[in-house]
């Protein structure tokens, strides 16, 4: 028989709607006093261990926060890193390089046709100052 009651034991977490359900269930009336009891106590202790861990959480942030100012490390320096880290990563792809490679390249024709349409400008003009 247990081995049939295993095989109906969920493994996967709940879901949303699993959850509602499980929210919305009246299981008071299915435990014994003893199971209340049992309960309560674990659902104080529980809430006293999450307590506990949001303290050693907060002391633990206010510890980072010290070193980090000790070392001279805050968030305007951390942005700056961080920009800096993402702008060389993103310089190294190959598709930037590519990108890079081939605005460089039209830049130069667009340059050299400028100069061409101004040399030809200029040529112009001095025909039309010889007329």
């Amino acid at each position: 028989m247990e081995a049939q009651a295993q095989g109906l034991l969920e493994t996967e977490p709940l879901q949303g709607r699993d959850e509602d359900a499980v929210a919305s269930a009246d299981y008071s009336s299915m435990l014994s006093e003893e199971e209340k009891e049992e309960l309560k106590a674990e659902l104080v202790q529980l809430e006293d261990e999450i307590t506990t861990l949001r303290q050693v959480l907060s002391a633990k942030e206010r510890h980072l926060v010290e070193i980090k100012q000790k070392l001279g490390m805050n968030l305007m320096n951390e942005l700056k890193q961080n920009f800096s880290k993402s702008w060389h990563d993103m310089q190294t792809t190959t598709a930037y390089k590519k990108t890079h490679e081939t605005l460089s390249h039209a830049g130069q024709k667009a340059t050299a046709a400028f100069s061409n349409v101004g040399t030809a400008i200029s040529k112009k003009f001095g025909d039309m100052r010889r007329k």
